[in-house]
Protein backbone atom coordinates (compact mmCIF):
# COMPACT_ATOMS: atom_id res chain seq x y z
CA UNK A 1 0.00 0.00 0.00
CA UNK A 2 1.29 3.45 -0.91
CA UNK A 3 2.30 5.82 1.87
CA UNK A 4 -0.08 8.41 0.49
CA UNK A 5 -2.92 5.89 0.66
CA UNK A 6 -1.99 4.95 4.24
CA UNK A 7 -1.98 8.58 5.31
CA UNK A 8 -5.28 9.22 3.53
CA UNK A 9 -6.92 6.18 5.13
CA UNK A 10 -5.51 7.00 8.56
CA UNK A 11 -6.65 10.60 8.48
CA UNK A 12 -10.00 9.53 6.95
CA UNK A 13 -10.50 6.97 9.70
CA UNK A 14 -9.79 9.58 12.36
CA UNK A 15 -12.31 11.87 10.68
CA UNK A 16 -14.88 9.04 10.59
CA UNK A 17 -14.34 8.32 14.30
CA UNK A 18 -14.92 11.97 15.12
CA UNK A 19 -18.16 11.92 13.11
CA UNK A 20 -19.21 8.63 14.73
CA UNK A 21 -18.69 9.90 18.25
CA UNK A 22 -20.47 13.13 17.39
CA UNK A 23 -23.45 11.29 15.85
CA UNK A 24 -23.84 8.86 18.76
CA UNK A 25 -23.63 11.65 21.27
CA UNK A 26 -26.08 13.92 19.48
CA UNK A 27 -28.57 11.06 18.90
CA UNK A 28 -28.62 9.98 22.55
CA UNK A 29 -28.74 13.51 23.85
CA UNK A 30 -31.78 14.17 21.62
CA UNK A 31 -33.46 10.98 22.93
CA UNK A 32 -32.96 12.12 26.55
CA UNK A 33 -34.26 15.55 25.60
CA UNK A 34 -37.42 14.08 24.03
CA UNK A 35 -38.12 11.91 27.11
CA UNK A 36 -37.73 14.89 29.39
CA UNK A 37 -39.96 17.05 27.24
CA UNK A 38 -42.65 14.30 27.25
CA UNK A 39 -42.71 14.29 31.05
CA UNK A 40 -42.86 18.08 31.22
CA UNK A 41 -45.48 18.64 28.54
CA UNK A 42 -47.74 15.61 29.02
CA UNK A 43 -47.71 15.03 32.79
CA UNK A 44 -46.23 17.95 34.67
CA UNK A 45 -48.69 20.40 33.07
CA UNK A 46 -51.66 18.11 33.94
CA UNK A 47 -50.52 18.04 37.58
CA UNK A 48 -50.27 21.81 37.51
CA UNK A 49 -53.83 22.09 36.11
CA UNK A 50 -55.13 19.61 38.70
CA UNK A 51 -53.54 21.57 41.55
CA UNK A 52 -55.12 24.81 40.23
CA UNK A 53 -58.53 23.10 39.98
CA UNK A 54 -58.26 21.94 43.60
CA UNK A 55 -57.45 25.47 44.70
CA UNK A 56 -60.41 26.84 42.69
CA UNK A 57 -62.65 24.12 44.23
CA UNK A 58 -61.63 25.30 47.68
CA UNK A 59 -62.69 28.84 46.70
CA UNK A 60 -66.04 27.55 45.46
CA UNK A 61 -66.57 25.61 48.69
CA UNK A 62 -65.78 28.61 50.87
CA UNK A 63 -67.15 31.53 48.89
CA UNK A 64 -69.17 29.96 46.10
CA UNK A 65 -66.75 31.86 43.80
CA UNK A 66 -64.00 30.41 41.59
CA UNK A 67 -65.91 28.62 38.87
CA UNK A 68 -64.09 30.70 36.20
CA UNK A 69 -60.62 29.58 37.34
CA UNK A 70 -61.82 26.02 37.64
CA UNK A 71 -63.30 26.00 34.12
CA UNK A 72 -60.19 27.66 32.66
CA UNK A 73 -57.87 24.96 34.06
CA UNK A 74 -60.39 22.27 33.12
CA UNK A 75 -60.34 23.47 29.52
CA UNK A 76 -56.51 23.26 29.53
CA UNK A 77 -56.74 19.78 30.97
CA UNK A 78 -59.13 18.70 28.24
CA UNK A 79 -56.50 19.77 25.69
CA UNK A 80 -53.70 17.88 27.53
CA UNK A 81 -55.25 14.40 27.92
CA UNK A 82 -52.37 11.97 27.30
CA UNK A 83 -52.86 8.95 29.56
CA UNK A 84 -55.28 6.06 29.43
CA UNK A 85 -58.36 6.68 31.71
CA UNK A 86 -57.51 10.38 31.92
CA UNK A 87 -60.26 11.33 29.44
CA UNK A 88 -63.00 9.55 31.48
CA UNK A 89 -61.86 11.27 34.68
CA UNK A 90 -61.84 14.63 32.90
CA UNK A 91 -65.37 14.05 31.60
CA UNK A 92 -66.54 13.09 35.13
CA UNK A 93 -65.10 16.38 36.40
CA UNK A 94 -67.05 18.31 33.71
CA UNK A 95 -70.26 16.49 34.55
CA UNK A 96 -69.93 16.96 38.29
CA UNK A 97 -68.99 20.62 37.74
CA UNK A 98 -72.25 21.26 35.96
CA UNK A 99 -74.12 19.73 38.88
CA UNK A 100 -72.03 21.77 41.32
CA UNK A 101 -72.92 24.99 39.58
CA UNK A 102 -76.56 24.24 40.33
CA UNK A 103 -75.85 23.39 43.97
CA UNK A 104 -72.53 24.93 45.12
CA UNK A 105 -72.95 23.78 48.69
CA UNK A 106 -73.33 20.09 47.88
CA UNK A 107 -70.50 18.40 49.74
CA UNK A 108 -70.97 15.14 47.89
CA UNK A 109 -70.25 16.82 44.57
CA UNK A 110 -67.16 18.41 46.05
CA UNK A 111 -65.92 15.02 47.14
CA UNK A 112 -66.66 13.47 43.75
CA UNK A 113 -64.80 16.24 41.91
CA UNK A 114 -61.83 15.89 44.27
CA UNK A 115 -61.86 12.14 43.67
CA UNK A 116 -61.85 12.70 39.89
CA UNK A 117 -58.94 15.22 40.13
CA UNK A 118 -57.02 12.80 42.35
CA UNK A 119 -57.55 10.09 39.74
CA UNK A 120 -56.08 12.36 37.05
CA UNK A 121 -53.09 13.15 39.29
CA UNK A 122 -52.59 9.46 40.09
CA UNK A 123 -52.65 8.52 36.42
CA UNK A 124 -50.05 11.21 35.58
CA UNK A 125 -47.82 10.31 38.54
CA UNK A 126 -47.79 6.72 37.32
CA UNK A 127 -47.01 8.02 33.82
CA UNK A 128 -44.18 10.19 35.17
CA UNK A 129 -42.66 7.17 36.94
CA UNK A 130 -42.97 5.10 33.80
CA UNK A 131 -41.47 7.76 31.57
CA UNK A 132 -38.70 8.36 34.09
CA UNK A 133 -37.80 4.68 33.85
CA UNK A 134 -37.84 5.04 30.06
CA UNK A 135 -35.49 8.06 30.32
CA UNK A 136 -33.14 6.09 32.58
CA UNK A 137 -33.12 3.25 30.10
CA UNK A 138 -32.43 5.75 27.32
CA UNK A 139 -29.52 7.19 29.34
CA UNK A 140 -28.14 3.71 30.03
CA UNK A 141 -28.42 2.83 26.36
CA UNK A 142 -26.73 6.13 25.46
CA UNK A 143 -23.87 5.37 27.85
CA UNK A 144 -23.46 1.94 26.33
CA UNK A 145 -23.37 3.34 22.81
CA UNK A 146 -20.96 6.12 23.75
CA UNK A 147 -18.66 3.71 25.62
CA UNK A 148 -18.76 1.26 22.73
CA UNK A 149 -18.11 4.00 20.18
CA UNK A 150 -15.34 5.53 22.33
CA UNK A 151 -13.73 2.10 22.83
CA UNK A 152 -13.80 1.40 19.12
CA UNK A 153 -12.39 4.87 18.35
CA UNK A 154 -9.73 4.50 21.08
CA UNK A 155 -8.63 1.13 19.75
CA UNK A 156 -8.52 2.43 16.21
CA UNK A 157 -6.64 5.56 17.38
CA UNK A 158 -4.09 3.49 19.33
CA UNK A 159 -3.63 1.26 16.31
CA UNK A 160 -3.00 4.28 14.10
CA UNK A 161 -0.73 5.88 16.72
CA UNK A 162 1.43 2.77 16.99
CA UNK A 163 1.48 1.64 13.39
CA UNK A 164 1.26 4.75 11.23
CA UNK A 165 4.30 6.70 12.66
CA UNK A 166 6.39 3.53 12.78
CA UNK A 167 5.41 2.67 9.21
CA UNK A 168 6.80 6.04 8.16
CA UNK A 169 9.62 6.58 10.71
CA UNK A 170 11.19 3.10 10.64
CA UNK A 171 11.96 3.09 6.91
CA UNK A 172 13.26 6.67 7.18
CA UNK A 173 15.52 5.72 10.11
CA UNK A 174 16.75 2.62 8.35
CA UNK A 175 17.45 4.58 5.21
CA UNK A 176 19.24 7.30 7.22
CA UNK A 177 21.47 4.71 8.92
CA UNK A 178 22.27 3.16 5.56
CA UNK A 179 23.16 6.56 4.09
CA UNK A 180 25.54 7.13 7.03
CA UNK A 181 27.17 3.77 6.32
CA UNK A 182 27.57 4.69 2.65
CA UNK A 183 29.07 8.06 3.68
CA UNK A 184 31.54 6.09 5.81
CA UNK A 185 32.51 4.17 2.64
CA UNK A 186 30.73 0.95 3.68
CA UNK A 187 29.39 0.34 0.19
CA UNK A 188 28.14 -3.17 1.05
CA UNK A 189 25.27 -1.66 3.05
CA UNK A 190 21.75 -2.48 1.75
CA UNK A 191 18.20 -1.57 2.74
CA UNK A 192 15.87 -4.59 2.95
CA UNK A 193 12.34 -3.22 2.64
CA UNK A 194 9.71 -5.52 1.14
CA UNK A 195 6.73 -3.18 0.82
CA UNK A 196 5.77 -1.91 -2.62
CA UNK A 197 5.20 1.67 -1.52
CA UNK A 198 7.25 4.82 -1.96
CA UNK A 199 9.78 3.59 0.63
CA UNK A 200 10.14 0.35 -1.26
CA UNK A 201 10.91 2.29 -4.43
CA UNK A 202 13.35 4.49 -2.50
CA UNK A 203 15.03 1.41 -0.98
CA UNK A 204 15.39 -0.14 -4.45
CA UNK A 205 16.95 3.07 -5.76
CA UNK A 206 19.27 3.25 -2.75
CA UNK A 207 20.36 -0.38 -3.13
CA UNK A 208 21.02 0.23 -6.81
CA UNK A 209 23.16 3.26 -5.97
CA UNK A 210 25.07 1.36 -3.24
CA UNK A 211 25.68 -1.54 -5.61
CA UNK A 212 27.10 0.79 -8.25
CA UNK A 213 29.26 2.53 -5.67
CA UNK A 214 30.55 -0.81 -4.42
CA UNK A 215 31.27 -1.90 -7.95
CA UNK A 216 33.05 1.38 -8.67
CA UNK A 217 35.01 1.18 -5.44
CA UNK A 218 36.01 -2.42 -6.11
CA UNK A 219 36.98 -1.67 -9.68
CA UNK A 220 39.30 1.15 -8.52
CA UNK A 221 40.73 -0.65 -5.49
CA UNK A 222 43.42 -2.44 -7.47
CA UNK A 223 44.36 0.81 -9.17
CA UNK A 224 44.59 2.53 -5.83
CA UNK A 225 46.80 -0.25 -4.47
CA UNK A 226 49.07 0.00 -7.52
CA UNK A 227 49.28 3.78 -7.12
CA UNK A 228 50.03 3.35 -3.42
CA UNK A 229 52.88 0.94 -4.19
CA UNK A 230 54.18 3.30 -6.85
CA UNK A 231 54.19 6.24 -4.45
CA UNK A 232 55.85 4.18 -1.72
CA UNK A 233 58.55 3.07 -4.17
CA UNK A 234 59.05 6.66 -5.31
CA UNK A 235 59.36 7.91 -1.73
CA UNK A 236 61.76 5.10 -0.75
CA UNK A 237 64.00 5.85 -3.72
CA UNK A 238 64.28 9.53 -2.87
CA UNK A 239 67.76 10.48 -1.69
CA UNK A 240 66.31 12.90 0.84
CA UNK A 241 64.66 11.81 4.10
CA UNK A 242 60.86 12.18 3.91
CA UNK A 243 58.25 11.72 6.67
CA UNK A 244 54.49 12.00 6.07
CA UNK A 245 51.99 12.87 8.81
CA UNK A 246 48.21 13.09 8.87
CA UNK A 247 46.21 15.89 10.48
CA UNK A 248 46.58 14.22 13.90
CA UNK A 249 50.38 13.98 13.58
CA UNK A 250 50.14 10.22 12.97
CA UNK A 251 53.00 8.94 10.81
CA UNK A 252 51.65 7.67 7.48
CA UNK A 253 54.94 6.93 5.70
CA UNK A 254 58.68 7.26 6.17
CA UNK A 255 61.33 6.43 3.57
CA UNK A 256 64.54 4.48 4.01
CA UNK A 257 66.73 7.58 4.17
CA UNK A 258 64.70 8.91 7.11
CA UNK A 259 64.90 5.53 8.85
CA UNK A 260 68.67 5.46 8.32
CA UNK A 261 69.42 8.85 9.89
CA UNK A 262 66.89 8.40 12.71
CA UNK A 263 67.89 4.86 13.65
CA UNK A 264 64.25 3.73 13.67
CA UNK A 265 62.54 0.64 12.28
CA UNK A 266 59.52 1.00 10.03
CA UNK A 267 57.31 -1.28 12.20
CA UNK A 268 58.02 1.00 15.18
CA UNK A 269 56.91 4.11 13.32
CA UNK A 270 54.06 3.55 10.85
CA UNK A 271 50.63 4.20 12.38
CA UNK A 272 52.01 5.77 15.55
CA UNK A 273 51.78 9.42 16.49
CA UNK A 274 54.91 11.51 16.05
CA UNK A 275 54.65 12.58 19.70
CA UNK A 276 54.91 8.96 20.86
CA UNK A 277 57.92 8.30 18.63
CA UNK A 278 59.54 11.57 19.73
CA UNK A 279 59.61 10.38 23.33
CA UNK A 280 62.46 8.01 22.51
CA UNK A 281 63.98 9.71 19.45
CA UNK A 282 65.70 13.10 19.60
CA UNK A 283 65.63 13.66 15.84
CA UNK A 284 61.86 13.18 15.53
CA UNK A 285 61.39 15.41 18.58
CA UNK A 286 63.36 18.22 16.92
CA UNK A 287 61.48 17.76 13.62
CA UNK A 288 57.97 18.04 15.07
CA UNK A 289 58.77 20.65 17.70
CA UNK A 290 57.63 23.65 15.63
CA UNK A 291 55.02 22.15 13.31
CA UNK A 292 52.16 24.57 12.66
CA UNK A 293 48.44 23.85 12.24
CA UNK A 294 47.95 26.97 10.14
CA UNK A 295 46.38 25.85 6.85
CA UNK A 296 47.22 29.19 5.22
CA UNK A 297 50.95 28.64 5.79
CA UNK A 298 52.25 26.34 3.09
CA UNK A 299 55.92 26.15 4.02
CA UNK A 300 57.84 26.63 7.20
CA UNK A 301 61.14 28.51 7.34
CA UNK A 302 64.06 26.20 6.64
CA UNK A 303 66.12 25.17 9.66
CA UNK A 304 69.66 23.79 9.42
CA UNK A 305 70.00 20.55 11.41
CA UNK A 306 73.28 18.78 12.13
CA UNK A 307 72.95 14.99 12.20
CA UNK A 308 75.61 12.34 12.62
CA UNK A 309 74.96 9.95 9.75
CA UNK A 310 77.10 7.69 7.54
CA UNK A 311 79.92 7.94 10.11
CA UNK A 312 80.21 11.67 9.63
CA UNK A 313 78.46 14.90 10.48
CA UNK A 314 75.82 15.78 7.92
CA UNK A 315 73.72 18.90 7.59
CA UNK A 316 70.07 18.94 6.59
CA UNK A 317 67.63 21.73 5.88
CA UNK A 318 64.11 21.01 7.08
CA UNK A 319 61.16 21.91 4.88
CA UNK A 320 57.58 21.31 6.02
CA UNK A 321 54.79 21.31 3.44
CA UNK A 322 51.18 21.54 4.64
CA UNK A 323 48.81 19.33 2.60
CA UNK A 324 45.41 21.01 2.33
CA UNK A 325 42.20 20.26 0.45
CA UNK A 326 38.85 21.96 -0.03
CA UNK A 327 36.22 19.28 0.87
CA UNK A 328 33.35 18.79 -1.56
CA UNK A 329 30.58 21.26 -0.87
CA UNK A 330 32.76 23.47 1.33
CA UNK A 331 34.79 26.61 0.73
CA UNK A 332 37.36 26.62 3.52
CA UNK A 333 40.68 24.80 3.26
CA UNK A 334 41.19 21.83 5.54
CA UNK A 335 44.56 20.53 6.71
CA UNK A 336 44.82 16.78 6.03
CA UNK A 337 48.50 16.24 6.70
CA UNK A 338 52.08 17.46 6.54
CA UNK A 339 55.21 16.23 4.77
CA UNK A 340 58.63 16.81 6.33
CA UNK A 341 61.48 16.85 3.81
CA UNK A 342 65.13 16.99 4.92
CA UNK A 343 67.38 18.35 2.20
CA UNK A 344 70.96 17.21 2.51
CA UNK A 345 73.05 20.36 2.35
CA UNK A 346 76.26 18.77 3.61
CA UNK A 347 78.20 19.41 0.33
CA UNK A 348 77.14 23.06 0.40
CA UNK A 349 78.07 23.36 4.05
CA UNK A 350 81.49 21.84 3.33
CA UNK A 351 82.02 24.28 0.47
CA UNK A 352 80.85 27.12 2.71
CA UNK A 353 83.29 26.07 5.43
CA UNK A 354 86.07 25.85 2.86
CA UNK A 355 85.18 29.30 1.53
CA UNK A 356 85.08 30.74 5.03
CA UNK A 357 88.44 29.19 5.95
CA UNK A 358 89.95 30.40 2.70
CA UNK A 359 88.68 33.94 3.25
CA UNK A 360 89.87 33.90 6.85
CA UNK A 361 93.31 32.62 5.82
CA UNK A 362 93.68 35.09 2.95
CA UNK A 363 92.45 37.99 5.07
CA UNK A 364 94.80 37.07 7.89
CA UNK A 365 97.73 36.75 5.49
CA UNK A 366 96.88 40.09 3.83
CA UNK A 367 96.88 41.98 7.11
CA UNK A 368 100.67 41.62 7.47
CA UNK A 369 101.65 43.13 4.07
CA UNK A 370 98.97 45.82 4.42
CA UNK A 371 100.35 46.74 7.83
CA UNK A 372 103.84 46.83 6.30
CA UNK A 373 102.57 49.13 3.54
CA UNK A 374 101.04 51.46 6.11
CA UNK A 375 104.32 51.46 8.04
CA UNK A 376 106.22 52.30 4.86
CA UNK A 377 103.79 55.13 4.12
CA UNK A 378 104.34 56.56 7.58
CA UNK A 379 108.13 56.46 6.95
CA UNK A 380 107.69 58.15 3.58
CA UNK A 381 105.63 60.91 5.21
CA UNK A 382 108.37 61.42 7.81
CA UNK A 383 110.63 64.30 6.83
CA UNK A 384 113.67 62.43 8.16
CA UNK A 385 113.52 60.04 5.22
CA UNK A 386 113.82 62.86 2.74
CA UNK A 387 111.72 65.54 1.10
CA UNK A 388 108.59 64.59 -0.85
CA UNK A 389 107.27 66.72 -3.67
CA UNK A 390 103.57 67.44 -4.29
CA UNK A 391 103.09 64.69 -6.86
CA UNK A 392 104.74 62.11 -4.59
CA UNK A 393 102.63 63.31 -1.65
CA UNK A 394 99.49 62.84 -3.74
CA UNK A 395 100.59 59.29 -4.60
CA UNK A 396 101.28 58.59 -0.92
CA UNK A 397 97.76 59.81 0.00
CA UNK A 398 96.24 57.60 -2.69
CA UNK A 399 98.21 54.56 -1.50
CA UNK A 400 97.27 55.36 2.09
CA UNK A 401 93.57 55.57 1.22
CA UNK A 402 93.71 52.27 -0.69
CA UNK A 403 95.59 50.54 2.10
CA UNK A 404 93.04 51.80 4.67
CA UNK A 405 90.26 50.45 2.49
CA UNK A 406 92.07 47.11 2.10
CA UNK A 407 92.61 46.94 5.85
CA UNK A 408 88.92 47.63 6.46
CA UNK A 409 87.91 44.95 3.93
CA UNK A 410 90.22 42.35 5.48
CA UNK A 411 88.88 43.28 8.92
CA UNK A 412 85.31 42.80 7.73
CA UNK A 413 86.19 39.50 6.09
CA UNK A 414 87.82 38.27 9.29
CA UNK A 415 84.77 39.35 11.32
CA UNK A 416 82.49 37.62 8.84
CA UNK A 417 84.59 34.47 9.13
CA UNK A 418 84.09 34.55 12.88
CA UNK A 419 80.37 34.95 12.38
CA UNK A 420 80.06 32.10 9.88
CA UNK A 421 82.12 29.70 11.99
CA UNK A 422 80.25 30.69 15.15
CA UNK A 423 83.45 31.90 16.81
CA UNK A 424 82.30 35.41 17.70
CA UNK A 425 84.25 36.43 20.78
CA UNK A 426 82.01 38.65 22.91
CA UNK A 427 82.92 40.39 26.12
CA UNK A 428 79.49 41.37 27.40
CA UNK A 429 79.65 43.58 30.47
CA UNK A 430 78.23 46.79 31.91
CA UNK A 431 78.84 49.48 29.29
CA UNK A 432 78.11 53.19 29.08
CA UNK A 433 76.01 54.26 26.04
CA UNK A 434 77.66 57.70 26.13
CA UNK A 435 81.18 56.24 25.96
CA UNK A 436 80.23 53.94 23.09
CA UNK A 437 78.85 56.91 21.18
CA UNK A 438 81.85 59.06 22.02
CA UNK A 439 84.25 56.38 20.77
CA UNK A 440 82.29 56.02 17.49
CA UNK A 441 82.12 59.78 16.92
CA UNK A 442 85.86 60.16 17.46
CA UNK A 443 86.49 57.41 14.91
CA UNK A 444 84.51 59.17 12.14
CA UNK A 445 85.22 62.77 13.12
CA UNK A 446 87.94 63.32 10.52
CA UNK A 447 85.89 61.64 7.77
CA UNK A 448 82.90 63.87 8.58
CA UNK A 449 85.04 67.04 8.59
CA UNK A 450 86.56 66.14 5.25
CA UNK A 451 83.08 65.93 3.69
CA UNK A 452 81.81 68.88 5.77
CA UNK A 453 78.98 66.80 7.21
CA UNK A 454 77.56 68.02 10.52
CA UNK A 455 76.96 65.40 13.21
CA UNK A 456 74.02 66.41 15.41
CA UNK A 457 73.90 64.39 18.63
CA UNK A 458 70.73 64.06 20.74
CA UNK A 459 71.29 61.92 23.82
CA UNK A 460 68.99 61.67 26.80
CA UNK A 461 70.51 62.49 30.17
CA UNK A 462 71.11 59.95 32.96
CA UNK A 463 70.87 56.99 30.64
CA UNK A 464 71.44 53.67 32.45
CA UNK A 465 74.26 51.31 31.55
CA UNK A 466 73.64 48.61 28.99
CA UNK A 467 74.61 44.94 28.81
CA UNK A 468 76.89 44.89 25.75
CA UNK A 469 80.31 44.29 24.24
CA UNK A 470 81.66 47.83 24.05
CA UNK A 471 84.05 47.18 21.16
CA UNK A 472 81.53 45.31 18.96
CA UNK A 473 78.76 47.82 19.70
CA UNK A 474 81.06 50.77 18.89
CA UNK A 475 82.02 48.95 15.67
CA UNK A 476 78.34 48.84 14.67
CA UNK A 477 77.88 52.56 15.41
CA UNK A 478 81.02 53.37 13.40
CA UNK A 479 79.62 51.33 10.50
CA UNK A 480 76.28 53.19 10.70
CA UNK A 481 78.04 56.57 10.83
CA UNK A 482 80.48 55.71 8.01
CA UNK A 483 77.62 54.67 5.72
CA UNK A 484 75.65 57.79 6.65
CA UNK A 485 78.61 60.04 5.84
CA UNK A 486 79.21 58.20 2.58
CA UNK A 487 75.62 58.65 1.36
CA UNK A 488 75.15 62.21 2.69
CA UNK A 489 75.64 65.19 0.44
CA UNK A 490 78.42 67.71 1.28
CA UNK A 491 77.39 70.16 4.03
CA UNK A 492 74.60 67.78 5.02
CA UNK A 493 73.51 66.73 8.49
CA UNK A 494 73.48 63.42 10.31
CA UNK A 495 71.28 63.02 13.39
CA UNK A 496 72.60 60.67 16.04
CA UNK A 497 70.25 59.79 18.88
CA UNK A 498 70.30 57.66 22.01
CA UNK A 499 67.02 57.27 23.88
CA UNK A 500 65.35 54.99 26.34
CA UNK A 501 62.49 52.68 25.25
CA UNK A 502 61.15 50.91 28.33
CA UNK A 503 63.97 48.68 29.54
CA UNK A 504 65.85 49.09 26.23
CA UNK A 505 68.34 51.70 25.02
CA UNK A 506 68.06 52.59 21.34
CA UNK A 507 70.94 53.91 19.22
CA UNK A 508 69.94 55.45 15.89
CA UNK A 509 71.68 57.24 12.99
CA UNK A 510 69.58 59.26 10.51
CA UNK A 511 71.07 60.57 7.28
CA UNK A 512 69.69 62.87 4.58
CA UNK A 513 70.60 60.63 1.66
CA UNK A 514 68.36 59.43 -1.16
CA UNK A 515 66.84 56.63 0.95
CA UNK A 516 66.33 52.93 0.28
CA UNK A 517 63.65 51.53 -2.02
CA UNK A 518 61.09 49.34 -0.22
CA UNK A 519 62.09 46.42 -2.50
CA UNK A 520 65.56 46.31 -0.94
CA UNK A 521 64.89 47.13 2.73
CA UNK A 522 64.33 43.47 3.66
CA UNK A 523 67.68 42.50 2.05
CA UNK A 524 69.81 45.35 3.37
CA UNK A 525 71.27 43.19 6.19
CA UNK A 526 72.03 40.23 3.92
CA UNK A 527 75.65 39.29 3.29
CA UNK A 528 77.32 40.83 0.23
CA UNK A 529 74.15 42.75 -0.64
CA UNK A 530 74.49 46.28 -1.97
CA UNK A 531 71.62 48.51 -3.07
CA UNK A 532 71.58 48.66 -6.88
CA UNK A 533 72.83 52.03 -8.13
CA UNK A 534 74.87 52.79 -5.02
CA UNK A 535 78.60 53.41 -5.07
CA UNK A 536 80.12 49.97 -4.52
CA UNK A 537 83.05 50.98 -2.31
CA UNK A 538 82.76 48.10 0.17
CA UNK A 539 82.21 44.38 0.43
CA UNK A 540 78.54 44.51 1.40
CA UNK A 541 79.37 42.83 4.70
CA UNK A 542 79.24 45.76 7.12
CA UNK A 543 75.52 45.66 7.86
CA UNK A 544 75.45 41.83 7.88
CA UNK A 545 78.25 41.81 10.48
CA UNK A 546 76.45 44.55 12.45
CA UNK A 547 73.29 42.41 12.54
CA UNK A 548 75.22 39.37 13.78
CA UNK A 549 77.02 41.44 16.47
CA UNK A 550 73.81 43.01 17.80
CA UNK A 551 71.74 39.81 17.74
CA UNK A 552 74.58 37.89 19.43
CA UNK A 553 74.19 40.38 22.29
CA UNK A 554 70.42 39.74 22.47
CA UNK A 555 69.54 42.99 20.73
CA UNK A 556 67.50 43.99 17.70
CA UNK A 557 68.63 45.89 14.60
CA UNK A 558 66.52 47.55 11.90
CA UNK A 559 66.10 50.33 9.37
CA UNK A 560 63.36 52.75 8.34
CA UNK A 561 63.68 54.56 5.04
CA UNK A 562 61.72 56.28 2.32
CA UNK A 563 62.91 57.36 -1.11
CA UNK A 564 64.03 61.01 -0.93
CA UNK A 565 63.62 61.12 2.87
CA UNK A 566 66.90 59.56 3.96
CA UNK A 567 67.40 56.45 6.11
CA UNK A 568 67.44 55.72 9.84
CA UNK A 569 69.49 52.74 11.06
CA UNK A 570 68.97 51.72 14.67
CA UNK A 571 69.58 48.97 17.20
CA UNK A 572 68.25 48.25 20.70
CA UNK A 573 70.14 46.74 23.62
CA UNK A 574 68.88 45.83 27.07
CA UNK A 575 69.70 47.75 30.25
CA UNK A 576 72.26 46.28 32.60
CA UNK A 577 70.53 44.83 35.63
Amino acid sequence: MKIKTKLTLGIGLLFFMILLLSSVGIRNINALKNDSENILIANYNTLEYARNMLMALDEIQLKSDGFDDFEKNLDKQKNNVTEQGEAQATDQISHHLQLLKANPKDETLHLLIRKDISEIMRLNMIAIQRKSDIAKETARTANIWIVMSSTICFLLGITLLINLPSNIANPVRELTDSIREIAAKNYSQRVYYKSKNEFGELADSFNSMAEKLEEYNSSNLSKLLIEKKRIETLINNMHEPVIGLDENKRILFINNEALKISGLRIEDVIGKTAQDVAVSNDLVRSLIGDLSQNVDENKHPADSIKIYADEKESYFEKEVVNITIVPTGEKEKKLIGQVIVLKNITPFKELDFAKTNFIATVSHELKTPIASIKMSLQLLENQNTGPVNAEQHQLIDSIKEDSDRLLKITGELLNMSQVETGNIQLSIQESSPAKILEYALDAVKVQAEQKQVELIVNSEENLPSIKADTEKTAWVMINFLTNAIRYSSPSGQIHVQIKRLGNLIQFSVKDEGKGIDSRYRSKIFNRYFQVPGSAKTGTGLGLAISKEFIEAQGGHIGVTSEIGMGSTFYFDLAEFS
